[in-house]
C-alpha cells in the first residue's frame, strides 16, 4: 500500500526555517514528504559544467538533508524534469497535495502549471505561497489598481505599507515532528550528473551589523567589502527575507532600499511579464539598430577592452562569479551605450556567471543600464569609465587587484574612444527613438 504524505517541494526557498509554503504543509495533517528537483530542464542549459550555483545548491541541499535526518525524515532529491519526477512520486506515495511557495518567472508559470494539472489528474492539488518578498504583484500599487514602473513612489508605498505583520516568522521548527519518516536517500553527486564541484568564494548568510550600519557609506567603493553578499542566499531561499527586513532594515535606510529594488523588479516581472521573453520594457528602444560587434564583445567578456574599470569587473565576475553592483552599472553602460552592443547580449552573459543570478534583477538591471526600462537612466546619460574610476577607485585598488598590468605595455590600448562613442550611442538612440515617434 502506498504511504498517503502531502510534498514539499522545495525550490527558491532552501531552508527548513520560516518558510512560509513548508509552513502550511506542514500544518496539514498528513505526513510532509520535502522533495527537491535538479530540474534537466535548467541544469541542461548551462554553459559551464563548473557553473558554482550548482555547487551552491548541492550545498543548500546536503545542509537541508543533514537537518532532516537528524529529525528523522529525508529530502527525496531527483534528477529529471519535474513532470517526470512527480509522475514518479505519484506512482510510489498516495499525495494529497503539493506544496510550494510562487516563483514568478516564465519558465517556472509553465512548469507550475504542468504541475499543477498533473496533481489534479491524480486526484492531489498544488498549493502556492508568497515566499521570496514581502509584497507581490500588485500588493504595492497606485491607488488606482495599477503597478508602479517607478521606483521612488513604489518604494514609499512599500514603506507605507510595512508593518511588523509583513515581517513575521512562520514557526515551522514548532512542526517538524509532521515530516514523513523513512530511511535516508542519497542526494545524487554533482559528477553524476555531469558537473564540477566549484565551491569558491561562496558568501557568508550572515553579514556583520556594522558593514549594514555603514553601507550608505561603503556599498558603491568596490575596493571596500561593504556590500552585504546577500544576493545568492535570497535568489535560493537559504535565508528568509522577513528575517533579513527584520534584523537589518532599521540600521541603514539605503540597505532598505536595495532589498526594495528587489522587490520591485519582481513585481515588474509579474505584471509586465513581456519582459521574460527579450523585450524591452519601453517599446521604441527595440528599434535601435545595435553594432552587435562579435570581436568586441569577445574582449569585453574577458576584461580586455583597455578600459581598467570594466576590466576589472568582468574579471572579477569570471573569477568569483561576483560583481560589485556600481561596477555592474559601469560595465553594462559601456557595453551598451560606448560599444552599443545589445543588453540582452550582456544579460545573459551575467546570466551565465552571476552567482547571485535572479532574472528579474538582472534584466531590470541591464534595461536601467540601455535606458529601455522601466524607471531607466535617460538613454543620452553615458558613464565615463575614467570618471566614474575617479570617484569609486580613486586609489586604483579595486583595478590593481584584477587588472595588475593595466600600467604596463602590454595592457590592450582602449577598444573604443570614449567621447567618440558617446556620441554615436547618443546619435544612433536619438535616431531609433525619432523613427519610433
Amino acid at each position: 500500500m502506498k504511504p498517503p504524505v502531502n510534498i514539499f517541494w522545495f525550490r527558491r526557498d532552501l531552508r527548513l526555517v520560516d518558510n512560509v509554503g513548508l509552513y502550511h504543509a506542514l500544518k496539514s495533517s498528513v505526513p510532509v514528504l520535502p522533495v527537491f528537483i535538479f530540474d534537466t530542464e535548467i541544469l541542461n542549459d548551462l554553459q559551464d559544467k563548473d557553473d558554482r550555483r550548482v555547487s551552491f545548491i548541492f550545498n543548500a541541499i546536503t545542509t537541508l538533508q543533514q537537518a532532516l535526518t537528524e529529525l528523522g525524515s529525508t529530502l527525496v532529491c531527483r534528477y529529471g524534469t519535474p513532470v517526470e519526477v512527480f509522475q514518479q512520486l505519484f506512482r510510489e506515495y498516495t499525495v494529497t497535495a503539493v506544496y510550494c511557495n510562487h516563483d514568478y518567472e516564465s519558465y517556472a508559470i509553465q512548469r507550475d502549471a504542468q504541475i499543477k494539472q498533473l496533481a489534479e489528474q491524480n486526484e492531489a492539488s498544488l498549493q502556492t505561497s508568497k515566499d521570496q518578498v514581502i509584497f507581490e504583484k500588485l500588493e504595492v500599487c497606485k491607488s488606482d489598481g495599477t503597478p508602479y514602473t517607478v521606483f521612488t513612489p513604489y518604494s514609499r508605498k512599500w514603506k507605507e505599507k510595512l508593518t511588523p505583520k509583513d515581517y513575521r516568522a512562520y514557526p515551522t521548527e514548532t512542526l517538524f515532528s509532521n515530516f514523513f519518516r523513512q530511511p535516508v536517500i542519497p542526494i545524487p553527486s554533482l559528477e553524476t550528473m555531469g558537473f564540477i564541484p566549484n565551491f569558491a568564494d561562496l558568501p557568508s548568510s550572515e553579514p556583520d551589523s556594522k558593514l549594514i550600519t555603514q553601507y550608505q557609506l561603503t556599498r558603491d567603493f568596490p575596493a571596500v567589502q561593504g556590500t552585504s553578499r546577500l544576493g545568492v542566499h535570497l535568489r535560493f531561499g537559504t535565508v528568509s527575507i522577513r528575517d533579513i527586513v527584520r534584523r537589518y532594515s532599521s540600521l541603514s535606510e539605503t540597505f532598505l532600499n536595495e532589498l526594495i529594488w528587489r522587490e520591485f523588479y519582481q513585481q515588474i516581472l509579474a505584471n509586465f511579464p513581456s519582459i521574460g521573453e527579450g523585450k524591452s520594457f519601453k517599446p521604441a528602444y527595440d528599434r535601435i539598430i545595435w553594432r552587435n560587434n562579435e570581436k568586441e564583445f569577445e574582449a569585453w567578456c574577458n576584461g580586455l577592452t583597455g578600459y581598467p574599470i570594466v576590466d576589472a569587473g568582468i574579471r572579477e565576475l569570471n573569477a568569483t562569479g561576483f560583481m560589485h553592483n556600481r561596477v555592474r552599472m559601469i560595465v553594462a553602460s559601456f557595453l551598451t551605450k560606448d560599444l552599443l552592443i545589445d543588453w540582452r547580449w550582456g544579460e545573459a552573459y551575467f546570466a551565465r556567471k552571476l552567482l547571485d543570478f535572479d532574472f528579474a534583477s538582472n534584466n531590470g538591471g541591464w534595461q536601467w543600464a540601455a535606458g529601455c526600462g522601466c524607471d531607466a537612466a535617460p538613454y543620452f546619460r553615458v558613464f565615463n569609465p575614467h570618471l566614474q574610476t575617479i570617484k569609486f577607485d580613486k586609489k586604483l585598488e579595486y583595478i590593481r587587484k584584477w587588472v595588475p598590468e593595466s600600467q604596463d605595455p602590454s595592457y590592450p590600448r582602449p577598444i573604443v574612444e570614449h567621447d567618440f562613442a558617446k556620441s554615436r550611442c547618443l546619435e544612433t538612440y536619438a535616431k531609433a527613438l525619432k523613427q519610433f515617434t
